[in-house]
């Protein structure tokens, strides 16, 4: 805000005449209305004292010897140091054509004489507050002309001024940087042309094009911007319309080189890729330990079927020796054979399934053909264990959207676990298996045993690599499974039940759901 000039405020005031008594007359009218005063008597002495001390005010005789005051007054305005100073025409001429004379060299008014004191001190005094005014605001413009400039030759972000047409009108050195052209060399050159060249014609496919011509912001990224030397880069720009009250100007556009951080989120996908890449091999490393450790039961598994189906074979060779053939009975051998054979396909599927190293994928899933498939799979243990386990699934599960060999690896793991827990701890009572809806898109899968239960220093160690309850145990078991779960979009941890043993649980997004319906939590302690 423009802060008002005193009226007791030091001006200075030039008065210029070659008569003395003129020059005597104007000094002891204005000597005490707290002017600063210069006196010249000729033009050649106005010109140099105005050109040292920049009066606001010039009070001025036309009538003048060698030089005149139209002269003088066109010499003022000409030079930029004097230009703004109010020149007050002093004259006995009282014709029109004096006057518009006056004016039209930059004269600001015009005083004839004789002179009134009170007609000089009043004109004198608005027109030394008007300039001291003017200057103000010049010098606050030049102020703020330089801080702009300092703010945008300090940001690192290339910026344009465009005119309706996209000529360029304002270049900042960053984009002078970036564009690798001096910014001089910039200015007037069409936006369009110099970067957009490459772009198929038409409004609509040239970046900015709308911002100028029609007044809309855009924002876009990973666009290609030439360079003059026929080079490009990746950019991301913003473009606003540069408005003058309702008509529109043309655009500032902001942009900047994003080829550096394009190269680190490439290296952030490689990264990770790695990442879920060696996470499938350490999780199929799981699978092939769990299996190497079930390959005994496996084995016996698949022996009582092949067994079965050896002795059907030599049934059916002895009935088929005998003289008297029992059809009926032969066919009912065969049966058996075929049914046998088909047990023993079956529970090789099941390991190859188990075993493979799959594409990672997620499917649509239903929640108990997942389970029950799994608790065939714990059958070995269940016998080692001398435990059972019981599958019980809520009637409103949907199906669930997740990779089925990365939860049933999740699933066995801990149910294999439990069963152990609770064999170790002498109970009888089955491993409880449950599943029910948590929220409105989110399934909670639970393993609930009768074991021992839980280290007190549980929930800082369990999920971490490498510690185990077990004494032959790697580690690498339920910190696998909570990697698993976690890239499934889950939730996996552990509870305390009041009547002893441990509840395992994991929670997968129902399918279809959006966003992140099961989110992960801090692990939670219940009961004592």
């Amino acid at each position: 805000m423009t802060e008002a000039v005193s009226e007791t405020a030091e001006a200075t005031v030039l008065l210029v005449d070659d008569n003395p008594q003129n020059l005597k007359v104007l000094y002891e009218t204005l000597k005490d209305k707290g002017y600063r005063l210069l006196i010249a008597n000729d033009g050649e002495k106005a010109l140099d004292l105005a050109h040292r001390h920049q009066p606001e005010v010039i009070l001025l005789d036309i009538m003048m010897p060698e030089l005149d005051g139209y002269q003088v007054c066109e010499r003022l305005k000409a030079d930029p140091v004097t230009s703004d100073c109010a020149v007050v025409f002093l004259s006995a001429l009282d014709d029109v054509q004096a006057k518009v004379k006056g004016f039209g060299l930059g004269g600001a008014d015009y005083i004839s004489k004789p002179f009134q004191a009170q007609e000089v001190i009043a004109r004198v005094k608005t027109h030394a507050r008007v300039i001291r005014l003017e200057r103000e605001l010049q010098e606050r413009n030049r102020q703020l002309e330089s801080d702009q400039a300092r703010i945008l030759n300090s940001i690192s972000e290339g910026i344009y001024g465009l005119d309706a047409e996209g000529t360029i009108v304002f270049a900042n050195p960053a984009a002078a940087l970036i564009v690798r052209t001096p910014a001089e060399e910039l200015i007037g050159r069409n936006f369009f042309d110099l970067h957009c060249a490459d772009v198929g014609a038409g409004t609509s496919q040239h970046p900015v094009q709308s911002t100028c011509r029609q007044g809309i912001a855009e924002n876009q990224r990973n666009i290609v911007m030439g360079r003059p030397d026929g080079t490009s880069f990746p950019a991301e720009y913003r473009s606003t319309p540069k408005l003058d009250g309702e008509e529109l100007r043309g655009a500032v556009v902001v942009f900047r080189d994003i080829t550096a951080e394009l190269e680190s989120e490439q290296a952030l996908e490689d990264a990770r890729a790695i990442v879920q890449e060696q996470r499938d091999q350490l999780a199929h490393a799981s699978r092939l330990s769990t299996m190497g450790e079930m390959a005994a039961g496996f084995a016996h598994e698949v022996n009582q079927p092949l067994t079965a189906i050896t002795n059907y074979a030599r049934v059916a060779k002895r009935m088929m020796a005998k003289e008297d053939l029992d059809r009926d009975l032969l066919q009912e051998t065969l049966d058996k054979i075929e049914a046998q054979s088909h047990r023993a396909s079956e529970i090789i599927r099941r390991i190859r399934r188990f075993m493979k190293k799959p594409a990672t994928g997620k499917e649509t899933l239903s929640v108990p053909a997942l389970l029950e498939d799994t608790r065939q799979f714990a059958e070995v243990d269940m016998r080692n264990n001398e435990g059972g386990i019981e599958v019980t699934v809520a009637d409103d599960v949907p199906d669930v959207l997740a990779d089925p060999i990365q939860v049933q690896q999740v699933a066995l793991n801990l149910i294999r676990n439990a069963l152990e827990a609770t064999g170790s701890a002498g109970s009888s009572a089955p491993v409880e298996v449950s599943a029910a809806m948590t929220g409105s898109s989110c399934v909670r899968i639970e393993v609930r045993d009768y074991g021992t239960g839980l280290p007190e220093d549980a929930e800082e160690k369990l999920f971490l690599p490498f510690y185990s309850t077990k004494d032959d145990g790697m580690g690498i078991g339920l910190s696998m499974c909570r990697s698993l779960i976690q890239a499934q979009g889950g939730d996996i941890g552990f509870e305390r039940p009041e009547d002893g043993g441990a509840r395992f649980f994991f929670t997968l997004p129902v399918a279809g759901a959006e966003g992140n319906p099961c989110e992960v939590n801090e692990l939670t302690e219940r009961g004592a």
